[in-house]
């Protein structure tokens, strides 16, 4: 255990005693160009599609998919209102991963609904567009690839970086604007 102990302190002493060159620039290890970090996004992007598409398969959900990347599936349709960008609309929601375990991360019965105005509250981009393929009182689910939902830093809290999220949403009520 001495010599563990001993070893390290050294190691510290010694990095210490190394001349410390304030004006030296800084030198990336690797240098990518614009095109090299689009086309890897790209691929990263076609991937996670993928594995969406292999998650509602393996659930069972028939989604329809938007040019942006959402999927949805309404599996209690009713004859509400159709939402539109501007109304405020209330839902209770359940918020998973798409882990193996599909990982609860938020639940509104402990939050409480939510209420927001389409297209111009600051929530997930991909939640303002899922919201207008529903009518009122319908419940559904939406996935959100990361893009559109948490994005590259998740939010900091249960919700990893670069997570697609699974949403349950059931829409409370519609007010018109």
């Amino acid at each position: 255990m001495n010599k563990i102990l001993f070893f390290s302190l050294f190691c510290v002493l010694l990095s210490c005693n190394q001349k410390n060159n304030n004006n030296a620039e800084f030198e990336p290890v690797v240098e990518l160009d614009k095109q090299t970090l689009i086309d890897v996004n790209k691929h990263w992007i076609k991937d996670e599609s993928f594995l969406i598409d292999q998650f509602c398969a393996r659930h069972q959900m028939d989604v329809v998919s938007t040019a942006s990347g959402v999927r949805y599936f309404i599996y209690d349709s009713t004859d509400g209102e159709k939402v539109e960008p501007g109304d405020q609309v209330t839902i209770s929601f359940e918020v998973r991963l798409l882990d193996a375990d599909t990982t609860l991360c938020y639940k509104s019965d402990s939050l409480s609904p939510y209420s927001f105005i389409v297209e111009m509250d600051n929530i997930e981009s991909g939640l303002h567009e899922a919201i207008t393929f529903f009518n009122k009182a319908e419940k559904g689910y939406v996935v959100l690839p990361h893009y559109l939902a948490h994005g590259l830093i998740g939010n900091m809290d249960k919700i990893p970086p670069l997570s697609p999220v699974l949403y349950n949403i059931h829409l409370l009520d519609v007010v018109k604007n």
